[in-house]
């Protein structure tokens, strides 16, 4: 996994940088002005997520090194093709934007607690005695929240010109994911449809399940329609780069990898067909 490995790092922080021009401070402020709707799509995201996905491959009975993948993904925040879905849907796009900023943020101490906790309760150990939370929390700060930053500051200087650009990014943010999970299909094309067969059930139950709770969970608390689209969304569309970088940092096995790889593709699917059902209702 040598070109993955040394890709993923480039990839997520540019994808970062990405996310952190389409950001302004309102972005976050806005968290304070309807708290209501930004808990209920916080905790189904961070919370109630992970916890689904620890039940499912207890169920199921998944391999450890398998499982410990499906937590990778579990654990990773929204990326910005949830904001340009909920768009798409006709959802709260403001709400979704807010949604993957601020966890997006808080990604780098959530993600590697999740997945190290994980790690211990599936009785997953690492070759490496140098993998750690602090470790890897480092790193994940130095590719999410530093490009992210430099995002915003070249937004507020150059907001004029950034925002007639944003499509043009978006496009580029999606090649790169595009980039990384094919080198991962064309590195291991000999092993993946195995671990594909292994990964598949546990990941698109995951991924319809979560989208039907994050729906009726909204359904019941949050605001309104578009606020119901936009959090069912950001709990089935996950940041697959950044849940590749994570896998690449705690092993060079590609099992680690193969659920997120099978989670992107499937997302895309399942999200389409959700966004059919959804933007039929008002």
């Amino acid at each position: 996994m040598e070109i993955v490995t040394k890709i993923a790092p480039i990839a997520l922080a540019l994808i970062m940088l990405g996310l952190g021009l389409g950001l302004t401070t309102q972005d976050f402020s806005r968290v304070l002005k309807t708290p209501k709707d930004f808990l209920i799509g916080f905790v189904s995201q961070l919370i109630i997520l992970p916890i689904v996905a620890f039940i499912l491959i207890k169920i199921l009975g998944t391999s450890p090194e398998i499982a410990l993948g499906v937590m990778i993904i579990a654990a990773a925040p929204g990326g910005i093709t949830s904001n340009v879905l909920t768009k798409f849907a006709k959802g709260d796009v403001a709400l979704s934007v807010s949604l993957t900023a601020v966890i997006s943020i808080i990604s780098i101490i959530t993600v590697p607690l999740i997945v190290f906790t994980s790690a211990d309760l599936l009785g997953v150990s690492f070759a490496d005695e140098n993998i750690n939370i602090t470790g890897t929390a480092l790193k994940m700060a130095l590719v999410v929240a530093v490009p992210v930053t430099l995002g915003m500051i070249i937004r507020k200087f150059a907001d004029n010109f950034i925002s007639s650009k944003t499509s043009i990014i978006d496009k580029i943010t999606g090649i790169l994911f595009l980039i990384v999970f094919i080198a991962i299909w064309v590195e291991e094309k000999d092993n993946i449809f195995t671990y594909l067969a292994q990964a598949g059930l546990v990941v698109l139950t995951l991924n319809i399940a979560m989208m039907i709770i994050a729906y009726y969970l909204a359904k019941t608390f949050a605001s309104g329609i578009e606020q119901i689209k936009c959090i069912s969304l950001e709990c089935g569309l996950q940041n697959g780069t950044l849940a590749v970088f994570v896998a690449t940092e705690i092993s060079s096995e590609i099992v680690y990898m193969i659920p997120t790889a099978a989670y992107a593709l499937i997302m895309y699917i399942t999200g389409f067909i959700f966004i059919y059902f959804l933007r039929n209702k008002a």
